[in-house]
């Protein structure tokens, strides 16, 4: 495991203070048409670049998945990296290199604490700030295409909890079998929504489907052993977000188990 080769991208959009840590890099993402940031770009090699204002650091993920060769290979955020600390807000917490190695030793995948949505479904919690008829018809695709994840799918949908911001660490094989169920999977539903009319916010559209669709790919794959850690976010204080998941973790096995 030593010897293995770890990339642990970082993505960012903007100029600001990254990790400069052995095994993490930064990735502009979006960078067609946009100021170089002095990174790897998102728009080199087999790219989808240009999605980005919907797809978000999806981009960037393409762009692992076509153009890495990591044996062991994660994303992170500019501003948000993982840490054993609920408390700490500095960058150089985030895991080290030795820790990811320790890590993989024992598990598949590392991941977020589970995000709790407390009084509504992974659904409800969707259709509150987007359009739930984009998320309907994402699950008609998925049964559609893959109908093994559509049991899957409705699971993680009825439950008040998800792992989010697309963050993970794990071997490049596995990364790539779950690459290459999602992006059809998005691409043919980019051909039956039309956002013209969405708010900016809202065109980020599949960039927020696929946080829930990674949820349903590790629930399809419950062989995974999972870890997970702390995504803190370094530009606030993290300590108050991860109580505040905390208790909602605590009222949502009171109230709903």
């Amino acid at each position: 495991m030593k010897d293995k080769n770890i990339k642990i991208y970082i993505a960012i959009h903007k100029k600001a203070e990254v990790l400069n840590r052995e095994g993490y890099i930064p990735i502009q993402v979006g960078a067609e048409g946009k100021e170089d940031l002095g990174f790897i770009k998102d728009n080199t090699g087999d790219n989808i670049s240009c999605k980005n204002p919907n797809y978000c650091e999806l981009t960037a993920l393409y762009w692992m998945w076509k153009n890495s060769k990591a044996d062991i290979i994660g994303l992170v955020h500019y501003r948000r990296y993982f840490s054993k600390s609920m408390f700490s807000k500095k960058m150089d917490k985030a895991i080290s290199r030795e820790e990811i190695l320790k890590y993989l030793g024992k598990y598949d995948v590392i991941l977020p604490k589970p995000y709790y949505t407390y009084k509504k479904t992974v659904k409800e919690q969707y259709g509150i700030d987007h359009n739930i008829e984009d998320y309907n018809k994402l699950r008609n695709i998925i049964e559609k295409n893959t109908p093994e994840y559509i049991e899957a799918f409705d699971k993680v949908s009825n439950r008040r909890y998800f792992y989010n911001y697309n963050m993970f660490i794990m071997s490049k094989p596995l990364f790539d079998e779950y690459a290459k169920w999602i992006f059809p999977i998005l691409f043919e539903l980019e051909k039956n929504v039309n956002i013209e009319n969405y708010s900016k916010y809202n065109k980020r559209i599949y960039g927020f489907l696929s946080e829930r669709m990674f949820n349903v790919w590790i629930e399809r794959h419950k062989e995974l052993r999972i870890k997970t850690l702390y995504a803190n976010n370094v530009e606030r204080k993290p300590w108050v977000d991860n109580i505040r998941n905390l208790r909602s973790k605590i009222l949502t096995k009171i109230l709903y188990h």
